[in-house]
């Protein structure tokens, strides 16, 4: 199949009744609810739909990398990606949406239940920019096996992609009126979302769009919601971790896509399914990076040697280049006023963090990722000097809640959504929980953003990645260490590191940047930085990198987050649930969990006898 990318991306850019069309040209149609049996002729068109993602794989990711701006190599993952999501939905859905009988008490060989799911008719969709066609996907793929029809508005940045699928989805053998494209910017997904008669609403996007989706879904109607929402995610390594490994990770969880090429760059396992940007622009990036103090040198030092290596910025569509485009030059601005952010709340741009203009492409939005350090560092305090600190303070600041030490930055509390990597350093394991207020740790940057923050044992790392409002992944890299040695060597008065809290206040910390900004941390202790990592709204995804298994396991159950990654990042499967804690999200994506969550549960009470007691 041929498919020509449209001049006029205003024009044309609807899919009304299984074909392409304007608002002028286009006429009103029935929509129609689909009958609540399950229809066997969607497995069909699942399996056409993924041959013909796969037939038409280049042709489909030049569409993608004209669209979006990434790299032509990765654009060919996600398309992979999305057949992949076809033929598991096609595969799963009769067996995942059988009913159940129900035996009822009193052991009745003639009274009984057994349940249905039924398809909810019409749903709704609403994607995002950063993965135009696999967002797309990820929701169609669901609905439609689960027996809905499904209008569909993608992001008004990139709407080329859910125009291409329905050409796809028609010759395929779709009926017409079941997939259907609409476009538009936040008025149009209101309209959606109190429609009567749209049942289910699925949203991709900010917390900010997701929470407008909730209001409006709940405004006039009942109506349920999927929100997979941003995150300003964690990456905890420990100093017993093997530091070119760690470097790796750290560089697939800020800048580099976990599939082919990052395979050979480091002989790890190759994931298709990985959802990972160049660019940084991607919800589940670890922009906050946590080392343990006694690597963070060594650590830093390595990870600048390999982004000057491996992160080639040019033509998305040249085989080699390795950074991309942002979306656009408005997002490219707020990155750059992160960056600018970052460096008012005493950070220290390592590497990148500005607008470059590659050969040949002079004029798109390119951003050098960035690797920050250093936000707020000057009024961190240990525990160890905190007594001294207090006894020279009043009497009327000794309650030290009043006075915590804060890593405000902008940058460090923000989601950047852009190449930046920020540095931070910590005592306690106390200390980190609460520190983390950076605007750039805190919130979502959705750009290469890493930050790197460095602690010292479990706890406190674990409080740090929690410490957010996210909660969709995290990861763990450690080796074998036991930590209580290093206990054993605090003095009494640090046992209660809880009651000293150190905030990761800088904005670039505490924010979702969305964008290459790779911010780092320092720490001492677990407790520190797991206080630290929790410490915000997001709960989206965090990791640990250590040898030491236990300890991964131990921590991984105190993040919170919705995705742990233990020895890895960013790592992502169809079969697998994706999602977040806290304001990251609410319901899943991906698995037989989103295949449910399209239907409706029916329970059928039968009695098979013909006559019945009268129960007065």
């Amino acid at each position: 199949m041929n498919f020509s990318i449209p001049s006029d991306l205003s024009g044309g850019l609807y899919f009304l009744d299984g074909k392409r069309s304007t608002i002028e040209s286009s006429t009103t149609f029935d929509v129609f609810e689909p009958r609540v049996e399950v229809c066997l002729l969607f497995d069909d068109v699942h399996y056409l739909l993924c041959y013909s993602l796969q037939a038409n794989l280049e042709q489909i990711a030049y569409w993608e990398v004209k669209t979006n701006g990434k790299p032509i190599y990765e654009a060919r993952m996600d398309i992979e990606s999305s057949a992949d999501t076809l033929e598991y939905f096609g595969g799963v859905s009769a067996a995942v949406l059988q009913g159940d009988q129900i035996d009822l008490p009193g052991g009745s060989s003639t009274r009984f239940v057994y349940t249905r799911r039924e398809p909810y008719g019409v749903v709704a969709g609403i994607g995002a920019w950063n993965y135009p066609f696999q967002t797309c996907i990820w929701k169609v793929g669901p609905a439609l096996a689960a027996g809905n029809a499904i209008i569909y508005k993608p992001s008004p940045f990139a709407p080329a992609s859910a125009v291409l699928i329905g050409e796809i989805m028609t010759a395929a053998g779709l009926p017409n009126g079941l997939y259907n494209v609409v476009q538009g910017e936040a008025a149009t997904g209101n309209y959606l979302c109190v429609h009567p008669l749209i049942r289910k609403v699925s949203f991709t996007g900010s917390v900010a769009g997701g929470m407008a989706v909730q209001r409006q879904s709940a405004l006039e109607n009942v109506k349920p919601v999927t929100l997979e929402l941003g995150g300003k995610s964690a990456l905890i390594i420990f100093d017993d971790s093997d530091v070119k490994s760690a470097v790796a990770t750290a560089m697939m969880a800020n800048f580099l896509n976990q599939g082919l090429e990052s395979s050979v760059l480091y002989n790890l396992p190759c994931h298709y399914g990985t959802n990972l940007s160049t660019t940084g622009q991607v919800c589940t990036n670890a922009t906050r990076v946590f080392v343990q103090k006694g690597i963070f040198d060594v650590f830093t030092s390595a990870l600048l040697k390999e982004c000057d290596e491996k992160l080639i910025i040019g033509d998305p569509l040249h085989e080699t280049t390795r950074v991309g485009a942002n979306i656009n030059e408005p997002h490219l601005n707020k990155i750059l006023q992160y960056i600018e952010s970052a460096k008012q709340e005493g950070g220290k741009i390592l590497r990148g963090g500005k607008r470059v203009h590659p050969h040949g492409v002079e004029n798109g939005f390119y951003f050098e990722p960035a690797i920050i350090v250093g936000l707020k560092e000057m009024l961190r305090l240990s525990l160890r000097d905190f007594s001294e600190v207090r006894k020279s303070r009043s009497d009327s600041q000794t309650n030290s809640a009043a006075f915590p030490v804060q890593d405000d930055a902008r940058a460090v509390r923000e989601e950047i959504f852009g190449a930046c990597c920020i540095l931070l350093s910590f005592d306690t394991e106390e200390e980190v929980v609460n520190r983390d207020d950076a605007r750039a740790v805190r919130e979502e940057i959705f750009g290469a953003c890493c930050i790197l923050l460095s602690f010292d044992t479990e706890e406190e790392v674990v409080n740090r990645v929690n410490n957010t409002m996210y909660g969709l992944a995290a990861g763990i890299f450690s080796s074998l260490r036991n930590f209580s040695e290093v206990r054993k060597s605090r003095s009494d008065s640090q046992t209660n590191s809880a009651a000293f809290p150190v905030q990761d206040d800088a904005r670039a910390v505490r924010e979702e940047i969305f964008g290459a900004c790779c911010i780092l941390l320092s720490f001492d202790t677990e407790e520190e930085v797991v206080n630290r990592v929790n410490n915000t709204m997001y709960g989206l995804a965090a990791g640990i990198f250590s040898s030491n298994l236990s300890r991964c396991h131990r921590l991984a159950t105190k993040l919170q987050a919705g995705t742990v990654y233990i020895n890895t990042y960013n790592d992502t499967e169809v079969n697998v649930p994706f999602g977040g804690y806290k304001n990251s999200g609410y319901g899943r994506e991906n698995c037989i969990d989103t295949l449910r969550a399209f239907t409706q549960t029916k329970s059928i009470y039968v009695n098979i006898e013909e006559t019945t007691e009268h129960c007065f």
